[in-house]
């Protein structure tokens, strides 16, 4: 049985594989929230991930954020106090209910997250440049199948 696969390294049971999956995507976490540091310095991964969830969604309430991300409100109320002080976000009425106030990005936010964007497709883009298209396919099933699993789950 082998243990702890390392780089070009296979896994060859299910116990080592669950191992390499967990330490890789712990490590895949970290380069991400540096990345994101480096990025922009006033978008934290959480931010980038609130911001950009505001823009796919065209405005939502901090309360849909925290339900979505599973993250509690006091987490999302900093994220959003710090994106509102940067510029990068704004409330407006809901105007189907004068009592809700709706998050939309500013068109700063929107620049930034644009800016963002762009460089972390590049990197992704240059990670995995040399791989092959059957490969980036499965790779991104894969995640999908995870991920939505997640949802199931929460």
């Amino acid at each position: 049985m082998q243990r702890a696969a390392g780089r070009g390294q296979h896994v060859t049971d299910r116990e080592t594989a669950v191992e390499t999956i967990q330490r890789e995507m712990t490590s895949f976490a970290r380069r991400a929230r540096a990345m994101a540091g480096r990025m922009h310095p006033e978008l934290s991964l959480v931010s980038y991930t609130l911001l950009s969830h505001l823009d796919e969604k065209g405005g939502c309430r901090a309360t849909d954020l925290a339900t979505h991300y599973a993250l509690d409100k006091s987490t999302v109320s900093r994220q959003v106090t710090a994106l509102e002080r940067a510029g990068l976000v704004m409330r407006r009425v809901d105007p189907d209910d004068h009592r809700v106030q709706v998050l939309h990005p500013t068109e700063a936010g929107a620049d930034i997250l644009a800016q963002v964007t762009v460089s972390r497709r590049q990197a992704f883009q240059e990670r995995v440049g040399d791989w092959p298209e059957e490969d980036l396919v499965r790779f991104a099933d894969y995640l999908l199948r995870y991920n939505a699993q997640a949802r199931e789950d929460a």
